[in-house]
């Protein structure tokens, strides 16, 4: 396996990512349009809402670990065990970070191993800010919204900094599965999820004070 360049992140941010590039390989074979909502901001323009909301959903361990979460990892594998089906991976911000940047959506096993190479790059590369705000920058949002700015603006009318608790808990809400849901359209799940996040952000907001 050859690793590209990450050093070069951190002075550079990228001008597309591989899963930026599925989506539109995707739409084309389908004969679809794609139509690409995609602003970089830096991680000062984005609402403290929002980051908290994202690392209390996807890593709330993200500032403790080196790009790995065992304890999240084996949490996932226990509860994937127990129901009998894949559903949880465990990944770190870090890890997807590196599967949005340079690998494709599919899973497998080879995939699994490029991805765990590159997310310890990625920490040995660059500071754990920067690799929040490449994450905030570039994960998916609904189909053709990319990062954090388009996602509030597409969903929300507004700008990223401009978002409320509520509004960031269901934009970490969206992320498991950011094309299935439309935060304006709320299922019982997301009513849920937003619930449990927010809820997340008030515990550790108590505990930080």
């Amino acid at each position: 396996m050859t690793l590209p360049d990450v050093a070069a992140l951190a002075r550079t941010n990228p001008s597309t990512t591989a899963f930026i590039e599925s989506r539109k390989s995707e739409a084309v074979a389908r004969g679809r349009s794609f139509h690409l909502q995609w602003t970089w901001v830096p991680l000062a323009h984005m609402s403290s809402h929002l980051t908290r909301a994202v690392l209390a959903a996807e890593d709330a361990a993200f500032y403790r670990h080196k790009g790995f979460d065992w304890d999240g990892l084996k949490e996932a594998l226990t509860r994937n065990f127990e129901r009998g089906q894949l559903r949880r991976g465990g990944s770190t911000i870090t890890q997807q970070l590196a599967k949005n940047l340079y690998l494709s959506p599919e899973k497998n096993l080879l995939r699994k191993g490029h991805e765990a190479m590159l997310a310890r790059e990625l920490e040995r590369a660059l500071p754990k800010k920067r690799i929040l705000e490449l994450y905030l920058n570039v994960a998916e949002w609904g189909h053709g919204v990319f990062g954090a700015e388009a996602a509030a603006r597409h969903h929300f009318g507004k700008s990223a900094e401009d978002l409320s608790p509520a509004e960031a808990a269901l934009l970490a809400a969206m992320l498991p599965s950011p094309r299935r849901y439309d935060p304006l359209k709320l299922t019982p799940y997301l009513s849920k999820r937003q619930k449990d996040i927010l809820y997340w952000m008030n515990r550790e907001n108590r505990s930080s004070n």
